[in-house]
């Protein structure tokens, strides 16, 4: 597969965003090739494409299928597995924050629960105390708003977005900040 050099833009940028959000910058870019494909990929194609080891391809790949971010499907008449991911950017908005959530947020409220119930909590300072208490409702009350916008429709999602725009617009009146 030959990119261009508007694809490649997008793949490179990808992979750097990828980094900054702690995903390894390969697995960034195998996923943005395979949601610019529009098609299913086998992963010798994947690697000749972005010029990474196969190796490097199949460790991407099974960490891309454990946040079910690509499927496997494959070809009549080829036995290889070609990977594919949504090109709903709706779909994979959800499947991350989801991931998300069960991989960093879920373990974070259990331990500020556990760290709550401990028989020491009590001999901590006020302000511990109320710091631990603060950020675990403040999780939880996120949590439980993100988890009622993935249950909205795509364009309900849209409509809330533009509405919030325009509620900030309107609290901060002709005064944007800088």
């Amino acid at each position: 597969m030959e990119l261009t050099p508007i694809s490649e833009r997008f793949i490179l940028h990808w992979g750097e965003m990828g980094a900054r959000w702690g995903v390894n910058r390969s697995v960034a870019q195998i996923h943005a090739l395979l949601y610019l494909a529009g098609r299913p990929l086998a992963a010798d194609e994947i690697a000749e494409t972005l010029s990474v080891a196969r190796s490097n391809v199949s460790m991407s790949l099974k960490e891309l299928l454990s946040w079910r971010l690509v499927k496997i499907s494959h070809a009549m008449g080829d036995r290889r597995d070609h990977f594919e991911t949504s090109g709903d950017v709706w779909e994979l908005f959800k499947l991350i924050v989801e991931g998300r959530k069960q991989r960093e947020v879920e373990p974070t409220l259990a331990v500020l629960g556990d760290i709550l119930a401990q028989p020491d909590f009590a001999r901590e300072t006020p302000t511990t105390q109320q710091r631990i208490r603060d950020t675990r409702e403040f999780i939880h009350t996120l949590t439980a708003w993100a988890d009622e916008m993935l249950r909205q429709e795509p364009e309900t999602l849209m409509k809330i977005l533009k509405m919030g725009a325009k509620v900030r617009k309107f609290v901060r009146g002709n005064k944007e900040r800088k």
